[in-house]
């Protein structure tokens, strides 16, 4: 009878793993070690156990003077299986969406939807509207054109055909704090530190909220300037354009960016005349009064007629205003697709800034990384040993242990949105930009194709990757990777080695050791002692019966441990009736009892 190793460590004390520097540790041998997703390293003997290849991998030279946090654990059993530096806080990029995310699956629900509002303290008299009318967001992270054009129509319809009033953003559903408190100023004209409105839109659905496309052409001439637009078109921004179009043979120059604190979109540099259409996305300075600009081009393109002296600004809607229209988003579980597989930075911290409103009544980050703390806590996280700073991971301050966050991609498989959470991850190899996100060109071989589905991260000096995969056994793992302080070079390469050897590694004889009804009995113990059972009764009665069938064990009475057996699976199938173990826990002494009666029943 075997047991794989895995299951093996529910009864042995887990041990810390110390990096041993192995004498084939430079990148040209590393490389020929593991190359082409072989988990075959040289070096090694060819029954080398899980440990002995990863401690390889991360004794390569490229990881010199910087810092590695390595965690996997068993998806099924939650026990360690490998470690480096776990314990060690590091900065996690962009994994920190994986605490936002479950935190706004958790507080806000899979079907919540944010609404933006259409009012006015006006009237109607005759076909003009003699008032103000207010865009009043409530946090949409999926506002687009199309919606502020779908609003002029529906002022229309209802014969609205002239405004005497201004057009006027309320954007109070959250603070007015724009940027987190970490954020650099040179990141701030990129798109992916935009400005946080609860009022905002994307130029396309990517949903890259409060920003624009910059699209640069050849001009129609060798020497003439580039065309430059903006999309959508709007006044909200400027363009300086110090462009020239170049001949066939000369070099694409171009550069696009915006000066810190203002709405000048410097776009220089030279394009030559058979280049294709380049396209650049930047943030707004002020989302709110870039989207009421938009809206009212949407009511001037509709034939609305708005007052010469018109102005678009911030403003708090009346309490009696009167709605003219509204929108609700698509639900939370669709958004997390772009949130999720494009790891969208907005939608992060605009999340975060919901789950402050939803809480406590207030949008702000602090109010936000409480909730989150809180949930991270339900979830099995250590709170005390983290530090978080924004939603995004954009922050160089935000600090998690990588078995941390094992922990928590553990403990929300429990929880009845996981689904929709596992949805969301980008899934390796799988070419729809909506499936594969971040990872659609990475981890392509025939072992990790669509076998990985992970959250990638990267900032300077971090990459890191984590999420779950399944073994060449069908076993399912649990993995974190966290790069730290790297100063050059890629860490992909190393990552994507470690994920291929997780899936491909399997013992020699594609067996381990000899089940027993004791190693169920400790399984239990385990489980017990991790809190997987809401009562002590339960656990009892399960050791009681597993002693017994010991007893017939020990005779070598094949056919008593058999028949007894079939009451511990009627046993436990009763206690997951009435919710007294946990799904995982139930799961896992299913596995390790199927095992077990298979291979007595095959002696």
């Amino acid at each position: 009878m075997k047991i794989s190793e895995s299951i093996k460590r529910w009864s042995i004390v887990l041990l810390s793993i110390v990096v041993v520097l192995m004498p084939f540790s430079s990148s040209e041998q590393f490389n020929d070690a593991v190359a082409s997703g072989s988990t075959e390293i040289e070096g090694l003997e060819e029954d080398a156990t899980l440990k002995e290849k990863l401690d390889l991998i991360l004794a390569d030279d490229v990881l010199a003077n910087s810092m590695t946090g390595v965690h996997v654990r068993n998806a099924t059993t939650g026990e360690e299986v490998y470690e480096q530096f776990s314990d060690i806080r590091l900065r996690p990029a962009s994994n920190m969406k994986l605490f936002t995310a479950v935190a706004a699956l958790e507080t806000l629900g899979t079907d919540y939807t944010f609404t933006t509002e259409v009012l006015t303290d006006g009237a109607i008299s005759g076909s003009t509207l003699e008032g103000d009318v207010y865009v009043k967001g409530k946090g949409d992270p999926t506002l687009l054109k199309e919606d502020l054009d779908q609003f002029a129509e529906e002022l229309l319809n209802q014969g609205i055909e002239e405004i005497n009033g201004d057009i006027l953003g309320d954007d109070t559903w959250y603070d007015d704090v724009r940027l987190s408190e970490d954020m650099s100023w040179d990141n701030e004209p990129s798109y992916v530190a935009s400005q946080i409105s609860a009022l905002t839109m994307s130029p396309n659905d990517d949903y890259d909220t409060g920003s624009v496309i910059v699209e640069v052409t050849p001009g129609s001439e060798v020497g003439e300037p580039a065309e430059v637009k903006t999309v959508p078109e709007t006044d909200h921004v400027t363009i300086v354009n110090n462009t020239e179009t170049g001949d066939n043979n000369a070099e694409n120059s171009i550069s696009v960016d915006r000066e810190h604190g203002t709405n000048d979109i410097i776009v220089e540099g030279s394009i030559p005349l058979n280049a294709n259409k380049i396209r650049s996305w930047r943030s707004v300075w002020d989302p709110t009064v870039y989207t009421l600009d938009i809206f009212k081009k949407s009511l001037e393109e509709k034939g609305i007629t708005l007052k010469e002296d018109i102005a678009t600004k911030r403003a708090t809607a009346p309490k009696d205003a009167e709605q003219l229209t509204s929108k609700e988003s698509m639900p939370l579980e669709d958004i997390m697709i772009p949130f999720m597989k494009l790891s969208n930075n907005g939608h992060a911290e605009m999340l975060t800034k919901e789950m402050g409103v939803v809480a406590y009544d207030e949008g702000s980050w602090s109010k936000g990384l409480e909730v989150i703390y809180d949930v991270a806590e339900s979830l099995d996280v250590d709170k005390d040993t983290i530090m978080l700073r924004d939603g995004s991971g954009m922050s160089d301050k935000g600090l998690i242990p990588a078995e941390q966050f094992t922990s928590l991609l553990y403990a929300a498989q429990d929880r009845e949105w996981y689904p929709e959470f596992l949805n969301s991850l980008p899934v390796a190899g799988a070419s729809d930009r909506m499936v594969g996100g971040t990872l659609r060109n990475r981890l392509t071989g025939e072992s990790t194709k669509e076998n990985v589905t992970a959250k990638t991260g990267s900032t300077t000096s971090v990459s890191t990757l984590s999420g779950y995969v399944t073994t060449k056994d069908g076993e399912k793992l649990i993995f974190y990777i966290l790069n730290n302080n790297f100063k050059t070079g890629s860490m992909t390469e190393i990552q994507d080695k470690i994920v291929t050897v997780l899936v491909e590694h399997e013992d020699e004889d594609g067996e381990g050791e000899e089940v027993s009804v004791a190693d169920i009995k400790s399984l239990v113990e385990t489980l017990e002692s991790e809190g997987e059972f809401s009562d002590d009764l339960s656990a009892r009665a399960l050791k009681t019966h597993l002693s017994a069938i010991a007893v017939y064990e020990g005779q070598d009475n094949i056919d008593k441990v058999l028949k007894h057996m079939d009451g511990f699976y009627t046993l436990l199938d009763h206690q997951e009736e009435e919710g007294v173990i946990s799904d995982k826990a139930y799961q896992a002494l299913i596995i390790l009892a199927d095992e077990y009666v298979d291979e007595i029943s095959n002696e």
